[in-house]
């Protein structure tokens, strides 16, 4: 395990308060972050249906998911054998047999028929057709819905969170550094990429890395002016800018981490437009303090960008911690106008300061973990434009 069991335990007892609240009794927990968050569990098995079942009068969740992934669970998890549970591979893939009919059975047998259940109806992995299935299965049960539950349960982190969090910053260290070194005229970014997944794997002598919730995203040149491209086998040619945004992850926990770099001479208008971003973030850096507020944090970035003419629509930020693809965000607080979200010890967040133009972007980011006096950024790397 990569937690002590206490401190699954704990976890669970603050599930537990948020459900009691809600007036749920049987918790459902589809999203893998949430899963790994309550039991340990770590697998590539999210693309077939899996849930965590938390029921208020037993100590234990219950994991349940595909057979052939049973073994799994019980390698990963701190759940006693008889709390893992698995339908036959019948169900997979096969209408029109689905797997929440097994699953509504077993809860059915479990005594959750006419119990209010929460489902998380707004994850990746837990589809509509999913639901109409589980709900067809328990007619007399009352569905609510739970979707960012233990999302609010994991916002805060313990120490021994923030340790790995620090460990893939190390990680995404390594690949920045990599990216960096390797773009110049005529090499391709593909081949970069293929060097980022190497560091970002291959890690340190002390620790290896995992995969992350993200693909790289590397665009270039006026692929820059809007974020999330990932990279093509496109040479880089003299005056281009790249936008690099990476992250390393350890145990499923993610540093992201972005960059802008120029191959060669950097035009004076990428220049002025990152020397504003600079300066933006590290005024929100600087507001980042126990008892300012999200929106508190973006105001001051924006301050910064108005004054120069500029304009970020998007939130500067949001939570971060376990991610399992598509996705390293938390989807709880964010640093945006009205989130009123009270900033507090060991609350970690990427801030992700990006101003996309026309025919250009410049972005910077950091994960920072929120102290008992301000900010703590997890990785050490420069964040003015970088000249090749």
């Amino acid at each position: 395990m990569v937690f002590e069991k206490a401190e699954y335990l704990e976890r669970l007892r603050k599930t537990k308060e948020r459900m009691s609240a809600e007036g749920i009794g049987v918790l459902l927990a589809s999203d893998p972050a949430n899963m790994n968050y309550l039991t340990g569990y770590d697998g590539w098995s999210f693309y077939v249906p899996q849930m965590v079942m938390v029921f208020m009068d037993k100590e234990e969740p219950i994991w349940i998911g595909r057979e052939m992934d049973a073994s799994g669970a019980r390698i990963t998890t701190w759940l006693d054998g008889s709390n893992i549970l698995s339908y036959t591979d019948d169900y997979v893939q096969n209408p029109p047999k689905h797997p929440m009919d097994h699953i509504a059975s077993v809860l059915g047998d479990l005594g959750a028929g006419t119990s209010v259940i929460g489902v998380e109806k707004d994850v990746y992995y837990f589809t509509a057709l999913g639901y109409e299935r589980l709900h067809a299965g328990l007619p007399g049960a009352r569905f609510k819905d739970a979707s960012l539950l233990v999302n609010w349960v994991r916002f805060i982190k313990s120490d021994n969170e923030i340790r790995y969090m620090k460990m893939a910053a190390r990680l995404v260290e390594k690949a920045m550094a990599t990216a960096l070194e390797a773009i110049d005229e005529g090499i391709r970014g593909c081949d970069v990429v293929a060097g980022i997944y190497h560091a970002q794997i291959s890690g340190t002598s002390e620790f290896g890395g995992e995969y992350t919730g993200f693909a790289p995203m590397l665009p270039s040149g006026e692929q820059t002016c809007t974020p999330h491209l990932t990279w093509s086998d496109r040479e880089y040619k003299k005056g281009d800018v790249v936008i690099l945004e990476l992250a390393g992850c350890k145990h499923r926990y993610h540093s992201p981490m972005a960059r802008t770099m120029v191959v060669g001479p950097a035009p004076a208008g990428v220049r002025d437009t990152a020397q504003v971003v600079v300066e933006g973030i590290e005024a929100a850096l600087d507001a980042v303090k126990p008892g300012a507020t999200c929106e508190d944090v973006e105001r001051a970035w924006r301050h910064v960008i108005e004054r120069q003419g500029l304009r970020k629509n998007s939130r500067l930020g949001y939570s971060i911690g376990i991610g399992y693809p598509p996705d390293w965000g938390e989807h709880t607080a964010s640093l945006r106008q009205g989130d009123r979200t009270v900033l507090g010890p060991n609350m970690t967040f990427h801030m992700i300061a990006g101003i996309w133009l026309e025919d250009f972007g410049v972005e910077v980011s950091e994960a920072i973990r929120v102290t008992e006096k301000g900010s703590e950024t997890l990785a050490s790397f420069p964040r003015d434009l970088l000249v090749k």
